[in-house]
Order: C-alpha cells, then sequence, then structure tokens
C-alpha cells in the first residue's frame, strides 16, 4: 500500500508540474501582446520604430497621450460612449431578462413557435441597405436610440439566461409562492431576479463590451459630431490628417510622423483600459453564469 501510494503521489506531482507548466505558458503567450502594446504606448516614437521595445518602456514618453488628450472630442467620444454602455447595457438587460423569464416557463402557450421565430433572426437578416431603411422610416436615423433599441435584445443571451432560469428556479419555487398569493411579476422580482445575480452580470459585461466597442452602426447611422462615440472619433484622430494637424500644432515635440506608430498603441490602451478595469470585479461570476446557463438545457 505504501508503494502504490508513493506511485500515485509521485503521477500526481508530475502530472500539476506539467499542467502548472502548460498553464504558465499560456498565460505567458496571452499576457506578452498586453504588455507589448503598453509598454510601447509609454515610449519613445523613435526607439518604437527602430525596434528596441520588447518588455519594459524605453525612454519613457508621454506623447501619444498628450495628442489624444488633448484633441477635444476625445471627451465627447467618452461621455457619449457611457451613455450608450450605460443606458443600452440597462435596456439591454430589461428586455433580455422579460423575454427569458416567461420562455423559460413550460405553461407558456405557443412557447415553441416563439422560439423558431427567435432562432430564425440568428440565422437570417435582411440586411444593411433594407436596416438603413427601416431605420430611417422610423426616425431614429442620427439619434441616440438608433444605437439603443435596434438591438435592445441578443436572441443568443436570451437563450442562454432562459437556460439558466430553468435550472436555477425550480417550478416547485412558483407553485409555492402562488400557495401564498404571489403572482407572476411579483415572483419575477422577488424571486427570480436575486437568484440570478450571476447571470445578470455576465449577461452586464456582454451587453457593455458590445455598446463599449461599437462602431459600425454609428458610423451608418450618425452624422451629428456631439452623437459620435468614442471609437468614431479615434479613427478620425488616427486616419484624418487635418485633425491630428490641428492638434500638434500646440505640441512643439511632435517633430516628426514616427509618433504614429506610438498613436496606434496609445489608442488601443485608451480605448480598452476601463473596460479592463471593471472586467476583474465581474469574472467571478463568469463559471456560474455562462456554464451553468450554456451547457444544460
Amino acid at each position: 500500500m505504501k508503494k502504490k501510494s508513493k506511485i500515485n503521489y509521485k503521477q500526481d506531482r508530475i502530472y500539476y508540474i506539467v499542467c502548472y507548466t502548460i498553464i504558465t505558458l499560456l498565460t505567458l503567450i496571452v499576457l506578452y501582446p498586453v504588455i507589448y502594446v503598453i509598454s510601447t504606448s509609454f515610449s519613445s516614437a523613435d526607439r518604437v520604430v527602430q525596434g528596441d521595445v520588447w518588455l519594459l518602456p524605453v525612454d519613457f514618453n508621454l506623447q501619444g497621450y498628450k495628442i489624444i488628450l488633448s484633441y477635444k472630442n476625445i471627451w465627447i467620444g467618452y461621455r457619449n460612449t457611457i451613455f450608450y454602455t450605460v443606458v443600452g447595457t440597462l435596456i439591454n438587460l430589461a428586455v433580455t431578462l422579460m423575454c427569458a423569464y416567461p420562455m423559460a416557463r413550460k405553461t407558456l402557450r405557443g412557447r415553441g413557435p416563439i422560439m423558431f421565430f427567435f432562432s430564425f433572426t440568428m440565422l437570417f437578416s435582411a440586411g444593411t441597405i433594407p436596416y438603413y431603411i427601416l431605420m430611417n422610416s422610423l426616425g431614429l436615423l442620427n439619434t441616440r436610440w438608433v444605437l439603443l433599441l435596434p438591438g435592445a435584445m441578443s436572441v443568443y443571451n436570451m437563450i442562454v439566461c432562459r437556460t439558466f432560469i430553468q435550472t436555477n428556479v425550480p417550478d416547485e419555487m412558483l407553485e409555492a409562492s402562488q400557495i401564498d398569493g404571489c403572482n407572476d411579476i411579483h415572483f419575477f422580482f422577488r424571486m427570480v431576479l436575486p437568484l440570478s445575480k450571476s447571470i445578470i452580470a455576465v449577461l452586464a459585461l456582454w451587453y457593455g463590451v458590445g455598446h463599449w466597442n461599437s462602431y459600425f452602426d454609428a458610423f451608418l447611422y450618425l452624422r451629428d459630431n456631439n452623437l459620435f462615440p468614442l471609437q468614431i472619433f479615434l479613427r478620425e484622430l488616427l486616419i484624418q490628417s487635418q485633425q491630428i494637424s490641428e492638434v500638434t500644432e500646440t505640441l512643439e515635440e511632435m517633430q516628426n510622423m514616427d509618433i504614429y506608430v506610438v498613436l496606434k498603441y496609445c489608442i488601443i490602451v485608451v480605448s480598452t483600459a476601463p473596460l479592463c478595469c471593471i472586467y476583474p470585479f465581474i469574472q467571478k461570476y463568469f463559471q456560474k453564469g455562462v456554464l451553468v446557463g450554456s451547457v444544460k438545457g
């Protein structure tokens, strides 16, 4: 018995060493591009062009960030993006949860055909031009609502949420609450929502990231600069030389075109930093929210 236990201990030890080695290598592979982007954004443009930046910043420099922060429209973009992200996510969560709960009820009449129509929209769409005509007919063009209402619910997210509710809110709980005189509205707000905090956090992150990175819809449907999200202004800052030249007139230290190389990395950091700060607070909900909601059912 002692020999077997020693053999099993050695085998387990080798197994854990191999697993931790592989995980460490994969972590380094994933982290290196992130570290490189951050280090490059804080490095001197000349050293970046020469290829001297590998891991840590070389000749610490804030030229790229000075250009971005001195671009006045960047703050308008941040304000609009925060509005679209917060309001849009609240709308998404409200519509998704209110749709997922009845779809999780087995007593809902016509649940099968309704689910078929929902799933049908995941496979087929009218296309960009008919969609543009529809937005124009509804009077949503060049308004904030064009980025909030058309995508108020993702069918995939609704299916995940529906499966989560089916798994974590048993029918017996509903029957017990009905005996106590609780109707569907009270049951939804007092029982379903408190038990669905994990999936709500996951959906909030999914929807929030989608709104924060939204670019194409704003590019098609918005014309007013005061409504543009952050991604549009970052694009303009990067590719439109006239706007960049207006900014660089006040920055004497920018004397050559090498700064555009650093500017690209600074834009990546500016556009992703807020989400990277929020993600650690929601990450703990992913195992329960995503796995339970998508694997079962």
